[in-house]
């Protein structure tokens, strides 16, 4: 094989991760979304049968019939995840700083959910979809830090909710493969490195949850899947030495953090530890925790993500089926563990009827190229496979 013909295998290869990461976030989300606020195993159950919820559920049970679509609603966490998409597009494009072309977008985010289309803030394409500008259970967090910052004021709280990691997996898609070189013109934000995509996802989640536990996770799932996006076929055992990796990298970025750091590492070699244990996974997960925090929320996405890295099914059906927060943690575990099998291995019943499926696949094929195209324009990509 020569060295095109490898080149051209290795990127097809790192497109198929970008969509497996970005469909599979919003597999685990829409798997999840109908059950996140059912209390209790027993209760998802009592709806869905003995083994919970375990095909995406187009019946929208909980919405008048009349606006039943047929489709499996995405939540608030892939909608603020292709923001971030086109917030990372917007900035390659645009020459503006990557943090702050990712919070423009958030504040367009915000205008869809108080149905209100800014005339100043009309950046991101997909602002204009109807389904995106819908109320999906927005996080309190999200919604109050973004009303400060429209009011000119720095948003200030103690939070370590999820709502920071369920978004930021596609910097690290991003940085894997538009790493910007030497000769590049300076750029505050720009990604060179590992350690660029690690802080980026931080500064991220931190625009709207200032604990670090709110924080340090989007950082260290970026430095997994990053690696991720870098291994052809990557083991259980190269997501280990990845997420070791990780802890190195937070200590070094933020050793005034190191005390939080070393729980966020406690809490993941629990739930490494229960990989093997003989209960089942809804015991298991609800012994890490419920997933409404960031760091909990992380580490029972890891334990679904080991437990069964080759069988991306069981892995959706595990991390949402418990009575915690279920969609965001199979958000985080599908954005993980999509880049492992890469869009082509997941099972096309999670594909059919999962709502903007074909603007999840075009928002991950944007990244690919480094560029935004509108889906309802008709530029074609020769790139595209």
């Amino acid at each position: 094989m020569n060295r095109t013909s490898f080149m051209d295998m290795y990127r097809n290869k790192q497109l198929d991760k970008i969509r497996g990461s970005l469909v599979g976030g919003a597999i685990g989300d829409a798997l999840g979304y109908p059950v996140e606020f059912i209390n209790s195993y027993m209760g998802i159950q009592k709806r869905y049968g003995d083994n919970g919820i375990t095909r995406l559920d187009t019946t929208q049970w909980r919405l008048p019939d009349e606006e039943n679509s047929g489709k499996a609603l995405i939540s608030d966490d892939t909608q603020m995840t292709l923001f971030t998409a086109c917030g990372l597009l917007n900035a390659k494009a645009q020459g503006k700083a990557l943090k702050y072309a990712i919070c423009e977008a958030y504040l367009e985010w915000y205008n869809t959910q108080i149905g209100k289309r800014s005339g100043r803030r009309k950046d991101c394409w997909i602002g204009e979809l109807p389904e995106l500008n819908n109320r999906r259970a927005p996080g309190n967090t999200c919604i109050t830090a973004l009303q400060s910052i429209l009011r000119g004021k720095d948003p200030y709280n103690n939070s370590k909710g999820c709502g920071g990691i369920m978004r930021t997996a596609p910097v690290a898609l991003y940085g894997a493969v538009w790493r910007d070189t030497p000769e590049d013109e300076p750029l505050e934000g720009r990604i060179s490195n590992i350690k660029d995509v690690d802080m980026l996802a931080a500064d991220a989640a931190e625009i709207t949850h200032q604990h670090p536990l709110g924080w340090l996770p989007s950082a260290l799932e970026a430095h997994i899947i990053y690696r991720i996006m870098q291994k052809d076929s990557p083991t259980v055992d190269d997501f280990k030495k990845y997420l070791s990796d990780g802890y190195d990298m937070l200590l070094a970025l933020y050793p005034n953090e190191t005390a939080y750091i070393t729980e966020l590492r406690a809490l993941i070699d629990k739930a490494l530890g229960l990989v093997d244990s003989s209960a089942s996974d809804v015991e298991n997960i609800e012994t890490i925790g419920e997933g409404w925090t960031g760091d909990e929320s992380l580490a029972m996405a890891i334990y679904c993500t080991v437990k069964y890295f080759n069988n991306f099914e069981q892995a959706m059906i595990a991390s949402v089926n418990h009575r915690g927060d279920s969609d965001s943690v199979g958000a985080v575990t599908g954005n993980i563990l999509g880049v492992v099998v890469g869009y082509g291995a997941i099972q096309q019943s999670f594909k059919d009827n999962l709502e903007l499926h074909d603007v999840i696949l075009h928002v991950a094929d944007d990244i690919w190229n480094g560029e935004t195209t509108n889906v309802k324009s008709n530029k074609k990509n020769s790139k595209r496979i």
